[in-house]
C-alpha cells in the first residue's frame, strides 16, 4: 500500500462533502443568529419609543383634564367652598387690596361662538335680540365693541345696556363706530367734529353712497333728511342715565331720577372708608364693571329676597322708585366723598334722611325695572368719579 493512501482517504470526496455541509449550516446559524440580534435590538428600541410617546400623551391629557375640572386652582376653589359668613366678613376688616385677590371666585362665562360674517360688509343690517341676550354678548357676536352697538341704537336703548331685553330690533353696523340720522340743517363738518372725525371719513364709506361731487358743500350737503349714515370710528360721550353725586345739603338734585329723591335731608352717621360686599354672592350676574358699555357697576348674583347691606355708615339721600330702569333704588352718601347705589332692589327697608351702619340690612335683592333676573346693580363714586366696586368691596 502506498504511503499516502491515509492521506488519500481522509480527504475523499465524501468526507469533503460533509465538511461542507458542516460549515455551510455553521454560517447560516451564525447569520440567522445576527439577524436574530439585530431584530431584537430594533424591536425594543422601537418599544420603548412608543412607551415614552405613551405616557407624554397621558401627562398632557391628565393635566389638561386638571384645568378643565378646576381652572381656578386649588386655592381659588378652597376659597370657594370656605367662602366667610356675612357675620365673618364684618369682623377685623384688614386692609383692602384688589379684587382679584379679594375675591377669587368671581367668573365669567366665556362665549366662543362668533357670527362675524367671513367677507367684509358695508350694509346695515337689523338683529332681533333673543332671550338672554346682553349688550357684551351681541358686540361679541358680529365683532363689534359694545360702545357699538350702543351708539347705533341710541333711540332704542338710551344709551342704557339694560334696556336691552328680547323681541327689539337693533341695528349691527358693519364696522365699529356710530350711526347717525341726518337732519336738515345738518352740516357734514359739524357732524364729523361732533363724533370725532372728519368729513372725509363719512364720505369715503361706501355704504354710504357719498360723493364730494354729490354731496357739493360741506355746510350744507346734498343729503336727504332722513338718511341714515354710518360714521366708521366714531364717538361720542355717552348720555348718563345713573345717579349724579347727591349732597347731603341737597338731595333733591336727584328728583331727574325719579320719584325716590329726598326732599331734604340732615347730617348723620359717617362712613370709615372700609367696604364689605352688599350682598352674601361673589360672583357676577349680568354686566361687569365697563365704562366702554355705559355701565358704570357690577351686577351682583343673589336669589330675590336675599338681604342688601349698607357697605359702610352714612345717610340715605335716595330711596324708591328710578324712571330709568333701576327699578327700586338707594343711594347713600357716606359723608367722606364716597357715595354708593343699590339697584333693582324688591324691597327697600330705610327711608330719606336715615343714618345707617355698615352691616345694616337696607333693601332686599330683586328683578325690578329693566333686570334680566333677580340681582343687585351696585355702584359706587368717590368724589364724583365712578370707580369699578371690586376694587374695594370685600
Amino acid at each position: 500500500m502506498p504511503e499516502n493512501s491515509s492521506v488519500e482517504d481522509s480527504n475523499s470526496p465524501a468526507d469533503n462533502k460533509r465538511i461542507d455541509k458542516k460549515l455551510l449550516s455553521r454560517a447560516r446559524r451564525v447569520m440567522h443568529g445576527n439577524q436574530t440580534e439585530r431584530l431584537t435590538r430594533i424591536g425594543t428600541h422601537a418599544l420603548m419609543v412608543a412607551l415614552i410617546l405613551l405616557v407624554a400623551l397621558g401627562m398632557r391629557e391628565f393635566y389638561l383634564q386638571a384645568e378643565i375640572v378646576n381652572p381656578l386652582g386649588k386655592s381659588a376653589l378652597a376659597a370657594e367652598v370656605a367662602s366667610p359668613t356675612p357675620t365673618e366678613i364684618y369682623r377685623g376688616l384688614p386692609v383692602l387690596k384688589p379684587y382679584s385677590e379679594n375675591i377669587p371666585g368671581v367668573q365669567r362665562r366665556a362665549h366662543l361662538h362668533t357670527d362675524v360674517p367671513s367677507r367684509p360688509r358695508n350694509e346695515v343690517f337689523k338683529y332681533t335680540v333673543k332671550e338672554g341676550d346682553t349688550l357684551i354678548d351681541i358686540a361679541d357676536k358680529f365683532g363689534l365693541k359694545p360702545e357699538t352697538i350702543l351708539w347705533s341704537n341710541q333711540f332704542v336703548l338710551g344709551d342704557n345696556p339694560h334696556n336691552i331685553i328680547a323681541g327689539q330690533e337693533i341695528n349691527i353696523l358693519p364696522v365699529d363706530g356710530a350711526y347717525h340720522k341726518w337732519s336738515a340743517g345738518d352740516g357734514l363738518n359739524g357732524v364729523a367734529k361732533f363724533f370725532n372725525v372728519s368729513p372725509e371719513d363719512i364720505i369715503g364709506f361706501p355704504g354710504n353712497n357719498l360723493s364730494f361731487d354729490k354731496i357739493g358743500d360741506l355746510a350744507n350737503p346734498n343729503i336727504e333728511p332722513g338718511t341714515w349714515l354710518v360714521i366708521p370710528g366714531g364717538k361720542r360721550e355717552f348720555v348718563s342715565w345713573s345717579a349724579p353725586v347727591i349732597p347731603i345739603d341737597d338731595p333733591s338734585v336727584a328728583k331727574v331720577l325719579g320719584p325716590g329723591a329726598c326732599e331734604s335731608v340732615t347730617a348723620g352717621a359717617v362712613g370709615a372708608g372700609v367696604f364689605i360686599r352688599p350682598v352674601d354672592s361673589f360672583f357676577i350676574s349680568g354686566y361687569d364693571f365697563n365704562p366702554d358699555a355705559n355701565h358704570s357697576g357690577i351686577d351682583l348674583d343673589g336669589n330675590e329676597g336675599d338681604p342688601v347691606y349698607a357697605i359702610d355708615n352714612g345717610v340715605v339721600v335716595y330711596a324708591g322708585w328710578n324712571k330709568w330702569g333701576y327699578g327700586n333704588v338707594i343711594v347713600i352718601n357716606h359723608g367722606n366723598g364716597w357715595q354708593s347705589l343699590y339697584a333693582h332692589l324688591s324691597a327697600i327697608y330705610v327711608g330719606c334722611g336715615a343714618s345707617v351702619w355698615q352691616t345694616n340690612v337696607i333693601g332686599a335683592v330683586g328683578n325690578t325695572g329693566r333686570s334680566s333676573g333677580p340681582h343687585l346693580h351696585f355702584e359706587m363714586m368717590y368724589e364724583g368719579v365712578r370707580v369699578d366696586p371690586k376694587d374695594y368691596i370685600r
